[in-house]
């Protein structure tokens, strides 16, 4: 699973497989909590990460959610930035 940033201790990874299920989504992962988190809504699908980190994958997928879309649809893999 590709990761497309990192920050305080979050990895935002994505499935980069045609199977994968809608509706689009990343995978948050902090510590040993991991969350399916859908990008149009910030609504946890499945799992479980702590409020103050769900708040700042909320945060990051505000920033980002243009081009998070385009990498879910193409399935072109990108870095993008870390939330500061």
């Amino acid at each position: 699973m590709p990761i497309l940033a990192r920050f305080y201790g979050i990895v935002i990874k994505m499935y980069f497989l045609q199977s994968e299920h809608n509706p689009p989504h990343i995978h948050a992962f902090y510590n040993e909590d991991v969350a399916a988190i859908d990008i149009m809504t910030g609504e946890v699908l499945d799992g479980y990460i702590p409020a103050k980190a769900l708040n700042q994958v909320r945060e990051w997928i505000g920033l980002n959610k243009d081009e998070i879309k385009r990498i879910w649809e193409t399935q072109e893999f990108k870095k993008l930035p870390p939330l500061e």
